[in-house]
This record gives C-alpha cells, structure tokens and sequence, in this order.
C-alpha cells in the first residue's frame, strides 16, 4: 500500500509542484490525467484568476487536483475562501505556519499537505495535524530553506522525525531519482522544475529554451537576506550577485528586487530584466516534452530500475 496514493487518490504517487507562473490549470489538469497530482499555483494568481482556473481545470479533467497555496499570499483569507466555496479536495500549504489554516481547511473536507525544508519543520507540521509533509531539498528552484540541507540529508531525517506520509521534492525529475527518494523514506514525489519545462505549462518559451540549454552549476541558490531563492545565471543573476558580494544591505536588495521581477523573467520571458527560477535538476534535461511524454519517461524507467534493483546493488 503506498499512503501518498490512497490520500490522493492517484495512479502514480507523483505530484507536480505548484510552481509560480508555471502552474496554471492546463499544467495541473494535464498532470492529474496522466496519473499523477496536479497542482494549481496560487502564488502568481489573483484571487478571481485563481477562481477561474480552478474551474477550468476541473473542465479539463475528472480526476482530482490541488491547490499550492503560500502562507505568506496578501489576500489569504479570500484564497482560502475560494477553495473552500470552489470545493477544492486537497491544498499543499508553504511558506508560513502550517497551524494557521489546517484545522479549518480539513473543517471542510480538505485533505492539507505542508512543504518543509527541515526535520524541525516537520514535526511543527505533525503537531498542526497536516495530512502529508513534503521535504523540499535545497537544489529545488524557487524559494528555498535557509539550512541548505540537500535532498539526500532530508529525506531520512524527515522520515526520521515523523510518522506522516512524506513528499520529497527538491532535484528530482526522473525515475532514478524518484526511487533514490522512495528508497530513503519518502512515500511520494514532488517534481517541480521538470514539469516547469513542459510544453502544458504556462511559463514563457524563452524561459524555458534558457533552462534546457543549462549546465552543471548555473544555477545558485541567492537573495539569502531576503528570501533565498534558487536563480539561473543570466543579467539580474549577475546584478545579484554583484550585489551581495558587496555586502549590500536588505533594502538595497529589496530595492533591487523589486515587483514582477519572477513574473518578467518566467512569464513574460525577459532573460535580461527577468528573475530565472529553477531547480538545479534541469541541466539533465535538453528538449521540451508533453506531460504525458515526461510521465511515462518516469515511470518507465523507476519501474525498470526496480525490477533490476537486485542484481545492480548485489556485492
């Protein structure tokens, strides 16, 4: 029995991150009806845009899909309400307390799964009674933990510290990687940065050609005063990075920064003025892919690998 399956009811214990300016309902339905758990990201999303893709996904699949919402949004008392009036069946919670709207959420038949980036975390998650905990490792993109603690490191601590059904997340895309992850504790996936580069995700062509043309090592994680955040090099990488090995200051960084700069750089593709976020996993890959093409990638090759786990590991 695999508990990430039966919570979700799911075919593969796959979820696709709930990614910013990526993850919008034809990313999120494409997912659900490959097998896996698509997720709306509420971060980049309006309230009433929120609400509209909410239904159109549901207009493109009968199968279930959630919401990643993070705890830091302006509005998220409106949000919450949305999903709740929109009859929303699972919501992954980040960024924030996760004792603040767990209880209220599973008042109504929600099923609540918090992202963490530490063993610490975790246990907070299963004293606020969350349904799931993901364990997102450092090389993920986007906003990441402070402790740097690698994939590898947090998924048996997590596992470790808590009895709950645990996600691990963070340089995963392929099927090695999702065994490697279930073979030290985790129950399921959450791969972000692959689905990112799909040909259903609504981030802008440029980003994505940018982000499957990348090496080894251009990515970094950066912005540590301010919120770290996982950035391939490009011109506002290089500004960053200028920046803090001056030692600016956290307003100089905020000021930097700005308004839209993820929006510039993932949505509308402006590789120069725009904020690249990504994890450090997409330097394996080199072509765009369907979501059904990149599920079966995964899948094929975690269950032929497993069925040679014996003879490859034997001594």
């Amino acid at each position: 029995m695999n508990r990430i399956k039966e919570l979700f009811g799911i075919e593969y214990p796959v979820i696709q991150g709930g990614m910013v300016w990526c993850s919008g309902w034809r990313l999120a339905s494409a997912v659900s009806n490959a097998g896996g758990l698509g997720l709306l990201g509420a971060g980049s999303m309006h309230p009433d845009t929120l609400r509209e893709h909410i239904r159109k996904c549901r207009q493109a699949t009968d199968r279930l899909f959630g919401v990643n919402v993070p705890l830091m949004y302006p509005e998220i008392e409106k949000v919450m309400q949305i999903l709740v009036d929109e009859g929303v069946r699972i919501v992954f919670t980040s960024a924030g307390n996760p004792k603040l709207w767990t209880g209220q959420l599973q008042s109504h038949g929600i099923k609540v799964a918090h992202v963490v980036s530490s063993s610490k975390f975790a246990r907070k998650c299963e004293e606020a009674g969350v349904d799931a905990v993901v364990a997102e490792g450092f090389e993920a993109g986007g906003h990441d933990g402070r402790e740097e603690t690698t994939t590898l490191c947090l998924i048996p601590a997590v596992r470790r510290a808590t009895s709950l059904p645990l996600i691990a997340a963070g340089g995963i895309g392929t099927g090695a990687g999702m065994l490697a992850a279930m073979t030290l504790g985790a129950e399921g996936v959450q791969i972000g940065t692959r689905f990112a580069l799909a040909a259903e995700s609504s981030a802008h062509e440029n980003f994505k050609r940018h982000c499957l043309s990348l090496e080894e090592g251009e990515t970094k994680l950066m912005l540590k005063k301010v919120s770290p955040t996982r950035l391939a090099k490009g011109a506002f990488f290089q500004a960053v990075e200028e920046a803090e090995n001056r030692g600016a200051s956290v307003e100089e960084l905020r000021e930097l920064l700005g308004r839209g700069r993820a929006k510039l750089g993932i949505f509308e593709g402006d590789l120069e003025a725009g904020e690249l976020e990504i994890g450090q996993v997409a330097s394996l890959f080199r072509q765009e892919q369907s979501v059904a093409e990149i599920m079966k990638d995964i899948m094929d090759e975690y269950n032929r690998l497993l069925a040679e786990r014996p003879e490859r590991l034997s001594l």
